[in-house]
C-alpha cells in the first residue's frame, strides 16, 4: 500500500509536531496545547496523530521526560490502563492518583488539585470527570490537559483510536460508512466519531430507540442498514446513566438493536465490527460476535496505546 497515499500529512522526526499543535478555544483554558475534544479538530492534525500512532506501531521509539497523573472521578479500564502503558513506553514518571484516598473528598476542587500537580512539577493530566466540560474550571492551569471523558460530552482519545482503526482496516476514511448503534444521546463515543468522521468525509448513520436520539436523526431500524455499512459500532448500553429497563429487557434490546449472529450473517463481505467496551455481551453484542473474525474490539484497545502515545507527545513536546 502507499502510505503517501493513504497519509497525506507527513511528520519530520526532529520536530514531529511542529505547526500542527491543537490549542484550545475554550475560555479560560490555557492556550498551550491540549486535548479536550474533536471539535474544531483539523484534518491534518488528525492525521498526523494518526500517522504518528502507525510509526510508534511500527515500532518507532520515543522518549519524553516528566511526570503525569492520571486523574479518573469516574471507572476506567481501558482509557486508564492504555494511558498507563503508553506512559511507561514514552518513559515518562506516572504518579499514582486514587480518588478515594484524594482530598477530593475534603472537598478540594478539580482546580486546586490540578493546580497542585502542577505545582510539584508534573507536565501532564489526563481526567475522566462525570461532569461535562469540566475543563471549563481549568482557568490559569498551565500544565498540559487531555480529555479521557468528560461525562456524555466527548472522548478525543477513543475518537481517535477509533479513527486511526478504521483507516487502519480500509487505508482510508473518506467515503466509509458507519454505521453508530446504541445509546446516541448519552454517549461522548458517539459525539466525538460523529464530528469528526463526518468532518473527515465518511457517510455517518445512527441506530437506536427514539428516546435516545438526542440531537442526532435516527432511525430504529438497524436491519435497513446493516447490508450496506462497511463500519458498525455498537454501543454500550449505559446502565449508569438510566435504567434500559425503562424501555426494553436486555433481551429485548438485543433483539431489536442488538449485534445478533442473524444480523452479523447480512453484512457487507468486508465490513467489521467495532465496540469502545466495556461490552455488555448478549445485550449490544451477540457473545459468539465479540472476537468473531470480524471483530475489530481487541485491536481497538491495542491501538489505543499508540494513538495515546502519539497525544502525550503532541501535548507534551509543544510545551517545549
Amino acid at each position: 500500500m502507499d502510505r503517501g497515499a493513504v497519509y497525506p500529512y507527513f511528520l519530520t522526526p526532529s520536530c514531529p509536531w511542529e505547526g500542527v499543535f491543537l490549542y484550545s478555544q475554550r475560555k479560560g483554558v490555557s492556550k498551550l496545547p491540549n486535548l479536550l475534544t474533536m471539535n474544531n479538530l483539523e484534518n491534518d492534525k488528525i492525521m498526523n496523530l494518526l500517522k504518528r500512532a502507525e510509526q510508534f506501531e511500527k515500532g518507532e521509539k520515543a522518549s519524553l521526560e516528566g511526570a503525569v497523573v492520571n486523574l479518573f472521578f469516574e471507572p476506567s479500564t481501558r482509557t486508564k490502563m492504555s494511558f498507563e502503558m503508553a506512559e511507561h513506553r514514552l518513559g515518562l514518571s506516572v504518579l499514582p492518583f486514587e480518588t478515594a484516598f484524594s482530598s477530593i473528598l475534603k472537598g478540594e476542587t478539580l482546580y486546586d488539585t490540578v493546580k497542585t500537580m502542577e505545582a510539584i512539577g508534573v507536565k501532564a493530566v489526563i481526567i475522566r470527570h462525570e461532569e461535562e466540560e469540566y475543563y471549563q474550571q481549568l482557568a490559569g492551569c498551565k500544565v498540559a490537559v487531555i480529555n479521557g471523558g468528560d461525562g456524555s460530552g466527548q472522548h478525543p482519545t477513543q475518537s481517535l483510536l477509533d479513527l486511526y482503526t478504521i483507516h487502519q482496516e480500509f487505508g482510508r476514511i473518506d467515503g466509509i460508512h458507519v454505521t453508530i448503534v446504541g445509546d446516541i444521546a448519552h454517549s461522548r463515543v458517539a459525539k466525538s466519531n460523529a464530528a469528526a468522521l463526518k468532518q473527515l468525509g465518511a457517510k455517518v448513520s445512527f441506530v437506536c430507540p427514539e428516546e435516545w436520539s438526542g440531537d442526532y436523526d435516527t432511525t430504529d431500524d438497524l436491519d435497513a442498514l446493516i447490508g450496506e455499512t462497511d463500519v458498525v459500532m455498537m454501543l454500550r448500553v449505559q446502565h449508569e446513566r438510566h435504567a434500559v429497563s425503562a424501555l426494553f429487557s436486555k433481551e429485548r434490546y438485543h433483539i431489536k438493536f442488538g449485534l445478533t449472529e442473524a444480523r452479523e450473517r447480512k453484512m457487507k463481505k468486508d465490513a467489521i465490527i467495532m465496540h469502545p467496551a466495556p461490552i455488555n455481551r448478549g445485550v449490544e453484542i451477540a457473545d459468539s460476535l465479540v472476537e468473531c473474525q470480524r471483530s475489530r474490539i481487541f485491536k481497538q484497545m491495542e491501538n489505543g496505546v499508540f494513538v495515546r502515545m502519539a497525544v502525550l507527545e503532541y501535548a507534551m513536546k509543544g510545551r517545549e
